[in-house]
């Protein structure tokens, strides 16, 4: 199969503008691609197909897709890049097409931006189905044409990171329980001469005295991992780090405060902070990035034992901190209290972390952007411009003093794990929670609970975990890389 690009036109009676490679396509069928558009009728919309067959004998089956304005570029208005965002739902569209079609192979136009079209492929051609019986063909998208190999390749990287990531959001929480999570991220970097994982087991979190994070594991049968990975790709191994930390529950049933069943089965997704950031090092492995990146997730199951905490207890982390718990379903902020404690021993040229934490987030954003809370506005650029590139948005929200007094107002401990006016403001006073266990002067919070999962928001991703924003965490690398 083949899918090439067309833009809209600019008048409606006037004739297609076809990319580089349709039109060299055309020519080669001696203009048979673009007298069959003109008899279709109207012009073709923006992500819209038309499917042409017997064009061609090494091409059976041809789409064509819409691609929008062919000078689209970044709109301010919707902070991202048109042109990249077009071509990604585009191409997505017309390799599931062809999936349809049950042709094993589809060479994808460049459409002028190699790296966003292959982006649009191998993210819309991914579906987890590893458990069933009757699944889809496997397509393998290919670059149509050698001019834009590299970037191709480039792009190919930046979505197999975030499919990694949405295969280990998206399944069950009996087949990726926190040892297990750790093992397949292992096995992901094995290959890389940079790269050193280490799977601390319980007793060396205990002899860390994260008494926070150990609290909420309690709860569980299944043992807490703290997962700890050295990238080393700066020329001198001694180079300030990069620190990711990644929120890794791989299941909340929200302990002892116990959360409601309906939609309760898709808090297996709960690691998806955990899940970002471990394939974002992985993609940065792959593309070789030339900077030290260090990633920290605290594994567990949050789950209603016998053992587990009780609302009202008092924890201490890890910087000595007592914490009350007065509900015990806002335990991603203590297995990252003490994670983010642990994060400030590698004077780090920046922390950032992400974690699906709060539902409030969800509620002030839906699935838009990525919350971002952040002292550094150094820092806040860097993942701003990133997320330009990628698509994949991030918006920053306020951490004010006023969320901070909400959470240190506390009967009986130094910080409660909730504001004491309970839902208000509540993705603020999560991240108000987090600073207390923040000196770092360069330090960000993603709260990703809006972008877990994709119902029919992104086009090119298919319905499930989404995986985001692991692209722009990679991007954000990137750039730190040349700064």
């Amino acid at each position: 199969g083949l899918v090439l690009g067309v833009y809209s036109s600019e008048k409606d009676d006037s004739a297609a503008q076809f990319t580089s490679a349709a039109d060299a396509f055309d020519r080669l069928v001696s203009g048979k691609l673009r007298a069959l558009l003109s008899l279709c009728g109207s012009p073709l919309k923006k992500g819209k197909t038309r499917i042409f067959h017997g064009l061609h004998q090494d091409f059976p089956s041809v789409v064509v897709v819409g691609l929008g304005k062919k000078n689209a570029g970044i709109n301010d208005q919707e902070n991202w890049n048109e042109g990249k965002e077009n071509i990604r739902t585009a191409v997505a569209v017309g390799c599931r097409q062809i999936q349809d079609l049950e042709i094993p192979c589809v060479e994808v136009d460049p459409c002028g931006d190699a790296q966003a079209a292959a982006e649009g492929a191998v993210l819309g051609l991914h579906e987890y189905n590893e458990l069933k019986q009757k699944k889809k063909p496997v397509v393998t998208p290919q670059l149509h044409g050698s001019a834009e190999s590299e970037a191709w390749q480039k792009g190919v990287i930046y979505a197999e990171g975030q499919n990694l990531a949405r295969y280990l959001m998206e399944a069950p929480a009996n087949y990726i329980t926190p040892i297990k999570f750790a093992e397949h991220i292992e096995q992901k970097l094995r290959s890389f001469s940079t790269v050193k994982v280490h799977i601390r087991p319980e007793s060396w979190i205990t002899t860390q005295e994260m008494g926070a994070f150990l609290s909420v594991a309690k709860g569980s049968a299944e043992p807490p991992i703290f997962l700890e990975i050295h990238y080393l790709g700066s020329a001198n191994t001694n180079d300030s780090p990069l620190v990711f930390v990644g929120k890794g529950v791989t299941f909340d049933s929200g302990g002892i405060s116990l959360k409601p069943s309906s939609g309760m089965d898709a808090m297996r997704a709960d690691m998806g902070g955990a899940a970002t950031v471990c394939s974002a090092i992985v993609t940065a492995a792959a593309l070789n990035l030339p900077l030290n990146i260090i990633g920290l997730a605290p594994l567990c199951e949050n789950m209603p034992g016998g053992k587990a905490n009780k609302p009202g207890d008092v924890v201490r982390a890890k910087n000595g901190k007592t914490i009350q718990v007065d509900n015990t379903d806002a335990e991603g902020r203590l297995l990252l209290a003490d994670a983010l404690c642990y994060a400030h021993n590698f004077n780090a040229r920046a922390i950032v972390n992400a974690a699906t934490l709060t539902g409030a987030m969800d509620v002030a954003l839906g699935s838009a952007a990525t919350g971002v809370f952040t002292n550094s506005s150094w820092l806040w650029t860097h993942l701003y411009e990133a997320s330009i590139l990628t698509g994949d948005r991030v918006w920053r929200m306020p951490l004010f003093e006023h969320y901070t007094k909400q959470v240190t107002d506390c009967p009986l401990a130094d910080v409660s794990n909730i504001g004491k006016y309970s839902r208000a403001g509540g993705a603020c006073t999560a991240a108000a929670f987090l600073k207390e266990f923040v000196t770092a002067s360069h330090w960000a919070h993603l709260d990703i609970a809006g972008v877990m999962s994709n119902k029919d928001e992104v086009p090119y991703l298919r319905k499930g975990m989404a995986g985001r924003p692991t692209r722009t965490l990679v991007e954000f690398a990137a750039r730190l890389s040349q700064d």
